[in-house]
C-alpha cells in the first residue's frame, strides 16, 4: 500500500475451491485501508476460473460505486491474458502483461527527481524509472496518457513506448536521440553566462509554449484544486488563520484551462537535437502559469536557502548560479528588469511556493532532514510576511 494504491497479489489457481475465500481475503484488505485504487498483482497466478472471475468483477462494480481509479491487474502471464480477454475482462480493468525486465548496469545517469531517475540506456533510449515499486505503475499509465494529450496539442513531450521493469521497480522506455536536460547543459555552461543566457531564453520560450496550450473543460484536472487539497497537509505545521488566508487566496483564482506542467525544473526538459522535450508529465495539469513559477522557485531558491550546499548537491551547480537562473526566469517569462515590479510579482509566487515547500517537507523523506525544523519556522516566517502585503494571486 503505497501512494493511495492498494496492491493485492494473486498467487496459483482461483476457481471454485477457493474463490470463495480469496473474495473474504480481498474484501478484507479493502476494509483496512484507505485508498483510491486497487492493483492485482498477477505475476504469481496460473489460472482464473469463471468463479474467480466473478470475485474480481464484484470489486470492479464496488470500486466504481466508491468512484475510484479503474481497477488493475499487471504481470499478467500469456495464460492468464488470454482467459481475461477471452471472457471480456481486458474492456472493465485495466490489464497489463508480464513487463519485459531490463538492468541498468553501465547506464547513464541523465537526470533526476524526487519521484524518480531517468537513465540513458543506449544512444537511441532513455527510461524513467520510479521509486515506488508497483504503486509506481497507476503514475506510469497517468502519465502516458497525459503526454499523449500534451503531444496532440503540439507540445514537445515524449511519448513512453514501453513499461519495463527494473528490479523491483518499473520505468518507462522512450525514444531519444542524443538528449541531455536542461541541466546537464547548465553545468556545462556555469562559468559561460553568454551560453546560459541563450539556453535561459530557450528554456522559458518552452515554458510559455506550455502555458499557451489550452485543453478542453475537464480534460486534466486543475492546478489550482491540486494545491487546495495539499492545505490538507499542512494542518499540524500551520495556524488556522493562516489556512484560511492561503485558502481564500487560492479560491479566488478562476478556472483556467491553459496547461500546466507542474515540475519544470531543467531536469525534467531535455534538449533533443537543439530542441526542448518535456518528460515527467504526471504532473500535467491547467491553470495560471503561477503553478508553475511556484515549483520553480522552490528548486532555485526555496531549497539553497537554509542549505548553501543544496543546489550543488541536487542540481550540481552552486547557489550563486540557481539565483542568477530564478532571476533570468522571472525577466524573461515578464519581459521586464523592473525590480519593483518583479518583486511583486515574487511576492505572489512565494506564497504558493511555501504550499509546495511545506507539503515536501512534511509528507516526503524530507520529514526526516536535519533542516526540516527550520526550514518550516522560516517558510511560516515568509509567510507571515507575504500575506501582510499580498492581496490576490493573479498575476496579470
Amino acid at each position: 500500500m503505497d501512494n493511495s494504491v492498494l496492491v493485492i497479489p494473486l498467487e496459483g489457481k482461483i476457481d471454485s475451491t477457493n474463490a470463495a475465500d480469496v473474495g473474504r481475503d480481498i474484501a478484507r484488505q479493502r476494509a483496512e485501508q484507505e485508498y483510491q485504487a486497487v492493483i492485482f498483482d498477477a505475476k504469481k497466478l496460473t489460472f482464473i476460473s469463471s468463479a474467480g472471475l466473478r470475485v474480481i468483477m464484484q470489486v470492479i462494480k464496488e470500486e466504481k460505486v466508491q468512484k475510484h481509479e479503474r481497477v488493475s491487474m499487471t504481470e499478467v502471464s500469456a495464460e492468464v491474458y488470454n482467459i481475461l480477454e477471452m471472457t471480456g475482462f481486458t474492456e472493465f480493468m485495466g490489464v497489463q502483461k508480464a513487463y519485459r525486465e531490463i538492468s541498468l548496469e553501465g547506464s547513464e545517469l541523465i537526470a533526476e527527481g524526487f519521484f524518480g531517475k531517468v537513465y540513458r540506456l543506449d544512444e537511441e533510449t532513455i527510461v524513467k524509472v520510479y521509486g515506488e515499486g508497483e504503486a509506481s505503475i497507476p503514475l506510469i499509465q497517468r502519465e502516458k496518457s497525459r503526454a499523449k494529450k500534451a503531444f496532440v496539442k503540439g507540445l514537445p513531450t515524449a511519448i513512453a513506448y514501453d513499461i519495463v521493469r527494473v528490479g523491483d521497480q518499473y520505468g518507462s522506455v522512450f525514444e531519444l536521440l542524443q538528449a541531455r536536460s536542461f541541466n546537464d547543459w547548465t553545468q556545462e555552461y556555469e562559468q559561460d553566462k553568454a551560453q546560459l543566457d541563450d539556453l535561459m531564453q530557450l528554456y522559458v520560450d518552452c515554458l510559455k509554449q506550455v502555458h499557451a496550450t489550452e485543453m478542453e473543460d475537464g480534460e486534466l484536472p486543475l492546478a489550482r484544486d491540486n494545491m487546495l487539497e495539499s492545505l490538507k497537509a499542512l494542518q499540524e505545521c500551520l495556524p488556522a488563520e493562516m489556512l484560511d488566508r492561503l485558502r481564500d487566496l487560492l479560491m479566488a483564482l478562476p478556472d483556467d484551462n491553459h496547461v500546466v506542467h507542474g515540475d519544470f525544473q531543467m531536469k525534467n526538459v531535455l534538449l533533443c537535437e537543439g530542441e526542448p522535450m518535456l518528460i515527467d508529465m504526471e504532473t500535467l495539469c491547467t491553470g495560471q502559469p503561477i503553478f508553475d513559477l511556484q515549483g520553480l522557485y522552490v528548486t532555485y531558491r526555496a531549497f539553497p536557502e537554509d542549505d548553501p550546499n543544496n543546489a550543488m548537491d541536487f542540481l550540481g551547480i552552486h547557489t550563486e548560479t540557481t539565483a542568477y537562473i530564478w532571476q533570468r526566469i522571472m525577466e524573461l517569462y515578464f519581459g521586464t528588469q523592473d525590480k519593483t515590479a518583479l518583486r511583486a510579482l515574487e511576492d505572489k509566487i512565494r506564497i504558493v511556493a511555501s504550499i509546495r515547500f511545506l507539503k515536501l517537507l512534511v509528507t516526503t523523506a524530507l520529514k526526516d532532514h536535519p533542516l526540516t525544523e527550520l526550514r518550516i519556522k522560516h517558510t511560516k516566517e515568509h509567510l507571515q510576511e507575504l500575506l501582510a502585503r499580498v492581496d490576490s494571486l493573479d498575476l496579470e
